[in-house]
């Protein structure tokens, strides 16, 4: 029974509560990357807003060494979500079961290497950041592509501003008073609660894993990404497992 859910949790065949269960277990590790990796680098990676709005006020205050940082992560960000574009139309072409699934193992390889020489890299100089910080924003990139290719746009897991105001939205919604309109008008204002429960269990999710990733990272250090690692890796094994077996066949 297992094995048919975590086939179907990151297979080629979708549902929409397989979406919804792969878009809340990422929204978790997400969470935990997020908070584990600003101890670390003193830095959201997943908060492009914030990054873009960096890079101006470096423009305003004169401060290019900000400014390139900010570029820097952005560009490191892009090419995650890039990556990941690229890694799932390779595996359609090769009609794979795991072209949702690679990006994910890819995904925890990187966690694995970040959590044994994430200390060592952060001395280090990239694009204008630390290789760790590169290496972060590659990541969150990386996965917040992976569910937006597979649940059309509908969920994302790195960054909670969207997902905060589409809660007001629909809170919003749910106390307007209908005066006079009955519910049959198009006019007629009601709230998608399973929206709306969604949107509430992928914000919990995120501070969940912000939380444990925090405190993971307070008492562990760069260890803590080791279980994200194996959670990725536990998500996605049985696709690649399927097209291992068909290969050998």
């Amino acid at each position: 029974m297992l094995i048919f859910y975590l086939r179907n949790l990151t297979g080629v065949q979708r549902s929409v509560k397989a979406d919804i269960h792969l878009g809340l277990s990422l929204a978790f590790i997400a969470g935990a990357m997020n908070a584990g990796g600003f101890l670390a680098v003193q830095q959201y990676t997943s908060h492009m807003t914030g990054i873009v709005s960096s890079m101006a006020d470096g423009l305003a205050i004169g401060n290019i060494k900000l400014v390139l940082a900010s570029v820097g992560s952005m560009i490191c960000f892009i090419v995650g979500a890039g990556f990941t574009e690229l890694m799932v139309n390779w595996a359609r072409g090769k009609h794979l079961q795991s072209e949702y699934a690679l990006p994910l193992v890819f995904e925890a390889v990187l966690l694995v290497g970040f959590g044994m020489l994430g200390g060592k890299l952060h001395h280090h100089m990239g694009l204008f950041v630390s290789i760790t910080v590169m290496l972060l924003c590659f990541l969150m990139g990386l996965q917040n592509a992976i569910i937006t290719r597979i649940s059309r746009a509908v969920i994302r897991t790195t960054h909670m501003t969207g997902i905060v105001t589409d809660i007001g939205i629909e809170l919003g919604r749910m106390v307007y008073w209908n005066r006079k309109v009955d519910k049959e008008d198009e006019a007629y204002v009601s709230a998608n609660r399973d929206k709306l429960y969604l949107l509430s269990g992928l914000l919990i999710m995120f501070f969940l894993g912000g939380t444990i990733g925090a405190f993971g990272f307070k008492w562990f250090g760069y260890w803590a990404t080791f279980p994200l690692a194996v959670m990725l890796i536990v998500l996605a094994i049985i696709p690649v497992i399927d097209d291992i077996k068909r290969f050998f066949r």
